[in-house]
């Protein structure tokens, strides 16, 4: 038996032509059509083939997400095909996506047919022979790159959980990514996928699905954090011949990569979220946009979607019942502004991405004038835990108003980097310091971006907050889809907010002007405040009377209270978190020509201590402006008037007679 749609005897079948209403118990519980211990023991014994309980040779597991082939993986995977030829060893080598800990790829996990499933991190193929060596001829463990066990564990080799980067995280949305075969719905099947599914057709209306959403407290993960149920139950409501379910997994923010995630390592749980919010509002169609610059998402979603087809599980009268519900990828061209559910549908239209004016909802009245419901990659990634384990029990996680957990894509200036799922209700400095390990290189932490462009900056001060849809809104963020940028000392603010409002101005559709031109100005005038003046007095004169601050304050209100959608309405927080926490560093460009973390190179100046200076002359000669004068062997100095603050000389000097203020 090698798939479960395969024929194990002539009572036994399920095709498109012939559904079996009972599949998917039949894949896990054995068969229900008839009573045949042959049959039985065949489902029995590939579940535990599927779930790595029974096997004849050892497994190798590799982590093979993006972040897992970025690292080296495909060179890790030739490397132990060659060492298994030389050790003589038949060993079945199973791709798998990425299990979280994105900054110690290459992982490999390795289990003996007698054995617990052991991981181990950074592996290169220069660590292979060892590793190989050490685990499958003398069956021990390697302890220096050991990350632990998905066994029991013992002191000597602990459960993966207890890893401090895993220990505070709880996996809901990525319990299957890292740990199973993403290409195999057998795999996903024999681990208790589409049992929610089945569930929902055998035994529950749809209204009963909109009301089990509705008591989990399920919002939707994507960033605004509207309740889920309502939204299916306003689109259930709706009478239409036709009805559409879209799946948002464009994200556009920087330093998001929660949804690619999880298309890449478990793209069968967002498809079985997809077919129960289709059952619940009574949509027959549904659409995945996914941005072209995902091409392994595209390819494992492609390829879920052709065998949820091939076992009826996408198409008409699925399992058997009325249920038909048929699902298309549309690539986007990644345009940040499509991210905005009206804009998202209008490119499906194949339209211009632009947001339009609400009401109405696209609940009554979205894609081709249909009812339609668009949700996130983490939002329909929790409806099929929700449906298996209960409302109640998804209403012990997580806070009053925000239940469950969320995942980060914790980045930046951070000692661990990677995907991270925690319940809601933990606050940043767990995120910070416990999961993410601290800032490394000694460095002071100085603020957190989380929200993405529509976010805000959040300094030490507020390091206590509690991660929730309330408590980051009174801090002046916003949970956003889930990108989390850790800065350290060495960053500046201004060249922050800077990036931020370049990336929202260029990415505005231009629809509305409050949008269109208010990031335009707000841009100039940030671009301004660094600029250096120290050439001409009428221009140090002009700076001191510019009040661009003020200006930034009063444009930053005027854009959030008139802008059409709620992309441009959230435009200007990176720039009134910033005024709000880091006014001073603001004053401190604008009125004493200072950029303390040394980014903005027309206020820094270049000086040469003479005491250290031997006169070599290197740094006269990397000088492009030649404002470097002074006599061979003697010390040499800076004519500040020529400097262009270009940096070579302080890159050139061997002696660190160079100085930056």
């Amino acid at each position: 038996m090698n798939s479960f749609i395969g024929l194990c005897c002539k009572e036994c079948w399920h095709t498109n032509e012939k559904p079996c209403s009972s599949f998917i118990q039949c894949c896990t519980e054995g068969p229900l059509c008839h009573h045949d211990e042959k049959c039985a023991e065949k489902i029995r014994d590939y579940n535990k083939v599927l779930t790595f309980q029974k096997h004849d040779f050892p497994i190798i597991w590799i982590g093979m997400g993006t972040c897992g082939l970025a690292a080296g993986a495909k060179k890790v995977e030739e490397a132990i095909k060659n060492e298994l030829k030389k050790l003589n060893i038949e060993a079945k080598i199973q791709p798998t996506g990425c299990v979280g800990y994105c900054s110690r790829e290459v992982i490999v996990d390795i289990k003996l047919p007698d054995g617990d499933r052991i991981s181990y991190f950074e592996v290169t193929p220069k660590l292979v022979p060892k590793l190989l060596n050490t685990a499958l001829v003398e069956k021990g463990v390697y302890k220096d790159n050991l990350l632990g066990t998905y066994g029991t564990g013992t002191k000597e080799v602990p459960n993966i959980s207890q890893y401090p980067f895993f220990k505070n995280q709880l996996k809901i949305v990525l319990q299957n990514c890292g740990v199973i075969d993403p290409d195999s719905i057998d795999a996903y099947i024999a681990n208790g996928g589409f049992k929610a599914l089945d569930k929902v057709l055998r035994h529950m209306q749809p209204q009963d699905v909109v009301h089990e959403i509705l008591e989990a407290g399920l919002r939707g993960r994507g960033g605004g954090g509207f309740p889920t149920g309502k939204k299916w139950e306003m689109a259930l409501d709706q009478k239409s011949d036709k009805k559409y379910l879209i799946c948002n997994a464009d994200e556009g923010d920087p330093g998001a990569f929660m949804d690619r995630s999880v298309l890449e390592s478990d793209p069968f749980k967002l498809i079985e979220g997809m077919l129960i919010g289709g059952y619940a509002i009574g949509a027959t169609d549904g659409y995945i946009y996914c941005r072209a610059e995902y091409p392994m998402a595209i390819d494992k979603l492609t390829h879920a979607i052709k065998k949820c087809e091939e076992y009826s599980l996408i198409g008409d009268n699925i399992l058997g019942c009325k249920f038909s519900f048929h699902l298309k990828i549309k690539k986007g061209a990644g345009a940040f502004v499509c991210g905005e559910e009206t804009a998202l549908m209008a490119s499906i239209e194949g339209k211009r991405g632009m947001p339009r004016p609400r009401p109405p909802y696209p609940s009554v009245s979205g894609l081709f004038g249909k009812p339609s419901v668009v949700n996130n990659v983490e939002t329909f990634a929790n409806v099929a835990p929700i449906i298996n384990k209960g409302a109640a029990w998804f209403n012990t996680v997580g806070t009053k108003n925000s239940k469950g957990t969320k995942v980060f894509a914790l980045s930046g200036k951070i000692t661990n980097t990677g995907l991270v799922e925690v319940p809601m209700g933990v606050t940043l400095n767990d995120i910070v310091n416990v999961i993410g390990g601290g800032i490394p290189n000694g460095k002071k932490f100085k603020a957190v971006q989380i929200g993405g462009p529509s976010g805000g900056c959040l300094p030490q001060s507020v390091i206590d907050t509690q991660v929730d849809y309330d408590s980051l809104k009174q801090v002046g963020a916003m949970m956003g889809s889930g990108g989390f940028v850790v800065m350290d000392e060495d960053t500046c603010m201004v060249d922050i907010a800077r990036f931020f409002l370049t990336f929202i101005q260029s990415e505005s559709c231009g629809k509305c002007v409050p949008c269109r031109e208010g990031t335009k100005r707000m841009l100039e005038i940030i671009e301004r405040i660094p600029k250096s003046y120290k050439h001409t007095k009428d221009k140090i004169e002009e700076l001191r009377r510019f009040k661009g601050i003020v200006y930034l304050q009063r444009l930053s209100e005027v854009i959030k209270d008139t802008s059409l959608c709620g992309l441009g309405q959230s435009a200007p927080n990176p720039v009134l978190s910033g005024l709000h926490y880091f006014r001073e560093e603001y004053e401190q460009h604008l009125y004493e020509r200072k950029c303390k973390a040394g980014v903005c190179k027309d206020l820094l100046t270049y000086t040469i201590n003479n005491e250290l200076c031997e006169g070599c002359g290197v740094c006269v000669r990397k000088c492009s402006a030649d404002a470097i004068v002074g006599e061979k062997g003697k010390a040499h100095y800076i004519v500040q008037d020529k400097c262009i603050q270009c940096g070579m000389c302080f890159e050139a000097c061997k002696f660190c007679a160079v100085i930056v203020n």
